[in-house]
């Protein structure tokens, strides 16, 4: 039995109406869209892991980690590239891992079990956020227990919105990985193209991932980005 976007899929198919999908895979037949545009979920996690692998060294370190929504694309393979990033390095442990519904409360709430999981915070050594709303709930529960973050707790996530260079000016945030906030772009070029001259677009449409940290003018980033709407 074909599922409900499968049917909505199949109907724009058949009325000749051409499908653009933008940042989410789906399981079925590729036939039924024109294009997928999206960041690779995957390596925006193993670069924030590489990140984090590099930051340490050979020092230990337990790292919490709050994913995004259970079942989404995005969490699957943000989880999925971190840990590849990490597979191999016997210094750096996951030692707790929950959802944070990519929302920046429930970022904060789940961080604040995991500190008084792990003796006042006490023995976290980074927290990574699948996005930057949790990172910024994350980034207040740690200061409300009384402890640094950016220091006593590094915070690595994904996103690269205008909140988490506030937080890198502030000292608060040490690393995020861009999503590409402009991907309705080279959809809307791929679409015109198909429509004008016929031109079928890659199936996939992969947009860049960027490390971000604050030696790359948080300041500057902040400003550029916080009249965008995201």
């Amino acid at each position: 039995m074909a599922t409900g976007w499968e049917e909505v899929l199949t109907e724009a198919k058949e009325a000749n109406i051409p499908v653009v999908l933008l940042d989410r895979g789906i399981e079925g037949p590729e036939d039924l869209y024109l294009t997928s545009v999206a960041s690779d979920q995957v390596k925006e996690g193993r670069v924030a892991g590489e990140w984090l692998v590099n930051a340490v060294g050979d020092k230990p370190c337990n790292v919490v980690e709050l994913q995004g929504t259970v079942g989404s694309s995005p969490a699957i393979n943000r989880k999925q590239g971190f840990e590849e990033a990490l597979a191999g390095k016997a210094n750096l442990v996951i030692t707790r891992s929950q959802t944070g519904d990519f929302t920046r409360s429930k970022g904060k709430e789940v961080m604040e079990g995991f500190i008084k999981a792990e003796d006042g915070g006490k023995n976290i050594c980074a927290v990574y956020a699948h996005n930057d709303d949790m990172a910024v709930g994350a980034i207040q529960a740690i200061k409300d227990a009384g402890l640094k973050p950016g220091t006593d707790i590094l915070v690595v996530s994904i996103d690269a919105v205008p909140d988490i260079f506030a937080a890198m000016v502030a000292g608060e945030a040490n690393a995020t990985v861009e999503l590409t906030p402009n991907m309705a772009g080279p959809a809307f070029a791929a679409l015109d193209a198909y429509l004008n001259n016929g031109t079928v677009p890659e199936k996939f449409i992969i947009t860049e991932s960027k490390l971000y940290t604050p030696a790359d003018d948080p300041q500057g980033e902040y400003d550029r980005r916080k009249g965008l709407g995201y």
